[in-house]
């Protein structure tokens, strides 16, 4: 047995002896209802040695980081640096470390992981057995423990190694005509005294014409002279009794440079070189460092890529890099000495077209007599994969699969910053499961877990693109709203989101019934941090708990009655409806020219019980939102066209209505019907749209005008000049009529350019045969301007202001339907 087989049987030995002790220290720790054990416990104390030997890990945020390393630790590694990312390292420790580590965290178990490591050729096999606990500051801390197993070996050293070649330089010596005819010998090495078989004081200075070795002979003489003659190269070989040697000579002036080579050795090392190579399990190949084509692949790599070896021998390195990595492969080679080890991941593709992530390791040779690389892959992808798995496990609930706290407050931070940026809101809600501790007391903790799975299934329907939901512990969730345009829209989610949640579940037949309660805060009122934001959320929670669950509540408390009083009102909303709270009043539209009343605009009122007459700008809006609009609006036009039935048959009715009733799609059966109902001549009702109704929607739109109007119906747009494109609207479809807002009629008197502004709509109604109306006049100054500019209606509290349906006939009979003696 020799020495070294014994040192390495010690040696696994003792690595034996050292795994039972830290397994069983480790298994001692554990106590009763614990997964694992604590840090103290396993890591501190009687280690003696063995504490050379650990590595201590912790997770931090998505990466492991080196807490504390032992010296020998220290010297397996390169660095005796602490607190320093595992990503530091050199690759194939960060390799077998992330490894061990993740079968640690996987298993909740010590977990003994092999690696092989290489160091400049040199490689070692080590054992490495990962033990996770528990720190006191929470989290998980994971002990290494690294010992080599077995003896070294020198793998590029057995591939690389050739015998020494001899080494000359020579100096031509020329004769009275300068030419060349002999040489003499200025520098030699050891190499080149072996192969000529003299010793080096015998070959110093002397000339070769007279000398016995084998660079003596006139055929070398000849080929020498020619390089310098020629001021080139030149590569030949020599036989020489049982030998074989490759002569290189280059001229540099009168010196040549010789380099000898015993060829004879060098196909014994091609031959060991094969046996290495073929044979070799890790994937390698030579390419030629010009062409990059392959030269030679093993087979491992034929194995590991997937190509035919016949293929792969066709292909250069550009066939197995990914086209976005051309750039940066081709200037790594440019930078590339004698030897290389890639200090970066590379991607390469297989013959699949799947990607695999790899180290390099490779050396400069000749092969086949060109100039390449010989390379030695290792697959680093599970390596990856593992550290991206232990990522995703440190920003993850491992019961539902949503993010945790750790990455709800991350992204809710990213979510701040650009809210801040772009002038944008974010919310954010903190959601608690209602009579979800009778589920766990009434049928256990598996079905409770079960329950939470479901729920959290749900709250990820219900969430956009820009928003996150996380679990942030028991039945806790919270949420991101990434953008929330206003209290309301962050209301409304809340409301649904209770319904949701408190929906029946089918857990295995059973039906399970919980419920949600929501605490709402928004940035940047309610806090300009994530931890400001989250506290507010969740004293709103408790507010919501207290008030009976099944609620949400807002932190701040003028946004929590705003919600309110909108909550209230939506309600209101719908009641009022069905008791007939809403009234129509009318006011009328006047002739400039003829100075009489030609016809009322429709304008709809809600006398509310407590509160009074509501202005139609604080509840329309919310009727729109809520769908109320559609049936009110059907109300109102039924409710008109019958009212104008009564008044003179030259009198006509005018009506707005909401662009959210275009998308019911019913809209032109409605008018219908209310003409039917009414007997009222279309001609005599006026349909009034806003600008907003091209926003979207706009082609069948568009068809939707165009039908009523082949009703007879005349169409008006109301607050004409106060949109974007007023003017492109008119070209799109031909309105009988545009009213100019109020806020031109206002200042007409005092500002020329609002004169200008109603001058030109009134000069473009003439010019398209339109009538312009004027709103809002008040005063006789007003109303003489708007004559003098052509304007063809006015209406206003000059004549009179809404006035509800039984006092129209006396407006009617009072003023004579003259206007301007109202005035």
């Amino acid at each position: 047995m020799t020495a070294l087989t014994k040192s390495s049987e010690k040696l696994n030995s003792q690595l034996f002896g050292d795994l039972t002790v830290l397994q069983r220290k480790w298994d001692a720790a554990i106590h009763p209802g614990q997964k694992l054990p604590r840090y103290e416990e396993v890591m501190l104390g009687s280690l003696g040695r063995l504490a050379d030997h650990i590595v201590l890990l912790k997770i931090d945020g998505e990466r492991l980081e080196v807490s504390r390393t032992g010296r020998y630790v220290q010297e397996w590694i390169g660095d005796d640096r602490w607190d320093i990312p595992l990503s530091a390292l050199p690759p194939d420790c960060a390799t077998a470390l992330a490894q061990a580590v993740s079968g640690a965290l996987q298993n909740s178990r010590p977990y003994l992981a092999n690696a092989h490591c290489v160091r400049d050729g040199i490689v070692q096999k080590y054992d490495l057995l990962a033990l996770p606990t528990l720190s006191r500051w929470g989290g998980t801390l994971i002990g290494v423990y690294v010992n080599e197993q077995g003896h070294r070996y020198n793998l590029l050293e057995a591939i690389f190694s050739s015998t020494d070649d001899g080494i000359l330089s020579l100096t031509a010596i020329r004769d009275s005509a300068m030419r060349p005819f002999d040489f003499q010998i200025v520098h030699l090495n050891q190499g080149a005294s072996k192969l000529l078989r003299q010793p080096p004081e015998a070959l110093q200075w002397s000339h070769l014409n007279g000398g016995s070795h084998l660079l003596c002979s006139p055929a070398v003489v000849e080929r020498l002279l020619k390089v310098v003659e020629n001021d080139a190269s030149d590569v030949f070989d020599i036989d020489s009794h049982d030998r074989n040697f490759s002569l290189s000579a280059t001229a540099f002036g009168d010196i040549v440079s010789v380099t000898i080579s015993d060829v004879t050795f060098l196909r014994k090392r091609e031959e060991s070189f094969r046996l290495l190579f073929d044979n070799n399990p890790m994937p390698m190949w030579v390419f030629d460092s010009e062409t990059t084509e392959f030269l030679s692949v093993n087979d491992a790599a034929v194995q590991h890529y997937g190509y035919e070896r016949k293929r792969f021998l066709r292909m250069t390195l550009r066939d197995i890099w990914p086209r976005d990595e051309w750039n940066i492969h081709s200037q790594s080679l440019l930078t590339v000495g004698e030897s290389y080890q890639s200090g970066r991941h590379w991607r390469h593709l297989k013959s699949d077209g799947s990607e695999i992530q790899v180290l390099t390791f490779g050396r400069r040779v000749v092969f086949d007599g060109r100039e390449g690389f010989l390379v030695a892959i290792v697959d680093v992808t599970e390596r990856r994969k593992a550290e991206a798995k232990i990522a995703y496990m440190a920003h993850h609930d491992g019961l539902t699969n949503l993010p945790n706290r750790a990455l709800y407050q991350e992204s809710l931070q990213r979510a701040l910053e650009q809210g801040s940026r772009a002038g944008t809101k974010v919310g954010v809600l903190c959601i608690d499961l209602d009579l979800f501790k009778n589920v766990n007391d009434s049928f256990g903790h598996p079905m409770g877990d079960r329950l939470l799975q479901r729920v959290a299934e749900r709250l990820k329907l219900e969430i956009g693109g820009n928003d996150l939901v996380a679990r942030l512990g028991g039945d806790e969730f919270a949420i991101v709203l990434g953008t929330v345009a206003s209290p309301n829209e962050a209301s409304d989610f809340a409301i649904r989101l209770i319904d949701r949640l408190s929906a029946p579940y089918d857990m295995d037949g059973l039906e399970v019934v919980i419920g949600a309660s929501i605490g709402i805060a928004m940035s940047p009122g309610d806090g300009e941090n994530d931890e400001e934001l989250l506290r507010n959320a969740d004293m709103a929670l408790y507010r919501a708990k207290a008030a009976g669950g099944g609620v949400h509540h807002f932190f701040e408390k003028e946004m929590d009655r705003q919600a309110q009083l909108r909550r209230d009102m939506e309600l209101d909303l719908r009641r009022a409806f069905t008791k007939g709270e809403f009234e129509l009043h009318y006011q009328p539209l006047v002739d400039v020219a003829e100075d009489r009343i030609t016809g009322f605009e429709c304008l709809l009122r809600w006398r509310h019980p407590e509160r009074g007459m509501i202005s139609p700008a604080d509840f329309i809006p919310i009727a729109e939102d809520i769908g109320l609009i559609v049936g009110l609006g059907e109300w109102v036009l039924r409710q008109a066209c019958a009212e104008a039935m009564k008044w003179p048959s030259d009198i006509k009715i005018a009506v707005n209505l909401s662009p959210v009733q275009f998308r019911s799609r019913n809209l032109v059966q409605v008018v219908i019907a209310a003409l039917a109902q009414s007997r009222l001549s279309p001609r005599r009702l006026e349909l009034e749209i806003t600008e907003s109704l091209f926003l979207a929607e706009t082609e069948a739109n568009l068809a939707t005008l165009h039908q009523l109007r082949e009703l007879g119906v005349r169409i008006s747009m109301d607050d004409f000049g106060t949109g974007y494109s007023s003017l492109s609207y008119l070209r799109s479809f031909p309105f009988d009529k545009i009213k100019i807002d109020r806020s031109f009629v206002q200042d007409l008197a005092e500002r020329p350019d609002c004169l200008a502004i109603v001058r030109a709509i009134s000069g473009l109604g003439r010019s398209l045969n339109i009538t312009t109306t004027a709103e809002g006049v008040e005063t006789l100054d007003q109303l003489d301007w708007l004559r003098a500019e052509g304007c063809n209606e006015v209406q206003g509290f000059l004549f009179s202001p809404a006035r509800p349906a039984t006092e129209i006939q006396a407006l009617l009979s009072k003023f004579g339907r003259r206007a301007s003696q109202a005035a």
